[in-house]
């Protein structure tokens, strides 16, 4: 198990490490400081790198084979449950010459698809494999797993703009427990960090944002929303290994 835990990362790793990237260290700084900025719209994640609870891992443009061991390392944490807030963040080697939203985007599905093919566990029965069904979610050994991207490329969605690599977010849909899209506690957690997202990027929220389970919504347009207020068109690019 060397390799995992090699390819998980805590924030104590960007100081003490000797063997990361120049580029990582760069991208990390910026996304720590943009982060921790006290107007952030997002509580939970200022909070989880401030508190030391976020995980992190790396890949490059050309090489995605330690994600998947990150990825189990860092479910693996779960069974602590004092670990039950954690999320990961991911850095993609940054391309030679910034992309356009699109590249962006077919990077990260490209990433997504990859790392489901290496899952070896199968997904429930009663998992939808279809991501148009609306209670269809990506899952990853087990898991169903909110991802998202944020990438330099937006210009609108500043919230969305991390620095000059994309950087994947994994959530487990466990550390939503009491705050899910019905439940009193996760509507106005939702409703607050919304309100100072609108602020930050002087944009009314995006059309396909919404709660896992809502039959007018499809999860996987909220993994990587425009960079305006139009919803996405088109079939998911994600197709499940069993279609």
């Amino acid at each position: 198990m060397i390799q995992t835990k090699k390819a998980l990362l805590v924030k104590e790793d960007f100081q003490t490490r000797k063997n990361l990237p120049d580029w990582l260290l760069k991208e990390y700084k910026t996304f720590h400081d943009t982060v921790t900025d006290k107007t952030f719209p997002c509580y939970f994640g200022m909070g989880g790198e401030l508190k030391g609870e976020l995980r992190y891992a790396y890949i490059t443009r050309d090489d995605w084979s330690n994600l998947p061991e990150a990825l189990i390392d860092f479910l693996a944490l779960f069974e602590d449950p004092k670990h039950k807030r954690h999320g990961l963040f991911v850095f993609v080697e940054p391309f030679e010459k910034e992309g356009s939203l699109e590249e962006y985007r077919q990077q990260f599905w490209d990433i997504l698809q990859y790392v489901h093919e290496q899952d070896t566990i199968e997904w429930p029965a009663e998992s939808p494999r279809d991501p148009d069904h609306y209670l269809w979610d990506f899952r990853f050994h087990g898991e169903p797993i909110f991802a998202f991207g944020n990438t330099p490329a937006y210009k609108q969605r500043k919230t969305r703009d991390l620095g000059n690599a994309m950087v994947i977010g994994f959530q487990p849909r466990k550390i939503f427990e009491g705050l899910k899209g019905t439940e009193k506690g996760g509507v106005m957690s939702r409703e607050k960090v919304r309100e100072r997202v609108e602020a930050w990027d002087h944009l009314p929220k995006h059309p396909d944002i919404s709660h896992f389970g809502d039959p007018e919504h499809n999860e996987w347009k909220q993994f990587f929303i425009g960079d305006d207020s139009e919803p996405i068109q088109g079939k998911c690019p994600f197709t499940h290994k069993e279609m």
